[in-house]
């Protein structure tokens, strides 16, 4: 399939479909008289943090650019509010395709705050807004559906101090952060949603190549369970491979005479699986190579 064998609005909805979920810029704007203007956009993210960059693109519809482009052109200031699951339902309305002159702030029923830097007004209810100067604007294009990138550095940042952590950091979880799918579909970012990987980053992951074979091709094992391996800087030491037989879950499998050697080694497999994705990478590979090593059915 090549781009040019769908109609615009089938290739627009295959794209958004395919390439998400996507962050949402919720973006405040001003116009030369003083019209203010309040429209999401989920062409969106974060491209630098030093100097701190966002683009957006609002695109071109059937009855042409959106008022925040025009209002982003006339004054060169954007604020940026970032949108969470308590003013999803505000945001969407927000996106209603009203007349250049009204406020969506008062559609929406959302609290309008004057910025300390620049001229537009930022979203009371967003956990995080950042007040933005517009570095460039680049057209992609005149038809319908052509974006239009526009280059915002942060000038200011506000951040609601209930979002945040112990350690004065944004908490993910109480974010409760809401991202934008296909269709008339959104994500949350929360609960079951959330999950952790750890980067390695500080040392440098060993790959899942540098793996034993018989780990490698195990079908107990997804690709990610083996790329959480391959994360490790190198594989367990000796000792630390005897020292697995000490875990009181191994003891019970090990203490069970009924079990065959096969399936000792079925289930020793399935308890290393269950201890990588408890995020317990090391012991899992330490008993991984102790069931070869001593307990594997030739």
């Amino acid at each position: 399939m090549f781009p040019s064998d769908l109609e615009q609005p089938a290739l627009h909805h295959l794209l958004l479909s395919a390439v998400a979920p996507r962050p949402i810029c919720f973006a405040s704007t001003i116009d030369v008289k003083g019209n203010v203007n309040l429209s999401p956009f989920s062409f969106f993210n974060v491209f630098s943090s030093n100097p701190p960059i966002m683009i957006f693109s609002p695109a071109k519809g059937r009855n042409g650019h959106k008022n925040t482009l025009d209002n982003v052109k006339e004054i060169g200031e954007v604020v940026i509010n970032i949108v969470n699951y308590p003013i999803v339902e505000q945001m969407s309305l927000s996106s209603t395709a009203y007349p250049k002159g009204v406020n969506e702030f008062i559609k929406s029923g959302l609290t309008q705050i004057k910025s300390d830097l620049i001229r537009p007004p930022r979203v009371g209810e967003s956990p995080v807004a950042l007040e933005c100067t517009v570095e460039k604007i680049i057209e992609l294009g005149d038809d319908t559906g052509a974006g239009n990138l526009v280059i915002a550095k942060v000038v200011k940042i506000h951040v609601q101090e209930k979002y945040l952590n112990e350690s004065g950091q944004l908490d993910t979880k109480a974010l409760d952060l809401v991202a934008r799918m296909g269709g008339n579909w959104y994500s949350r970012v929360t609960g079951d949603s959330l999950f952790e990987i750890p980067k390695p980053l500080r040392a440098i992951g060993m790959g899942i190549d540098a793996l034993p074979i018989y780990i490698r091709e195990s079908t107990l094992l997804s690709g990610n369970n083996l790329a959480r391996l391959g994360a490790l800087d190198n594989l367990p030491s000796a000792s630390d491979i005897k020292g697995v037989k000490d875990n009181p879950q191994v003891q019970v499998l090990l203490s069970n005479s009924k079990l065959s050697s096969i399936d000792l080694t079925k289930k020793l497999f399935k308890l290393a699986k269950s201890w990588i994705e408890r995020q317990n990478a090391n012991e899992a590979l330490c008993l991984l190579m102790l069931i070869h090593f001593e307990y594997k059915s030739n």
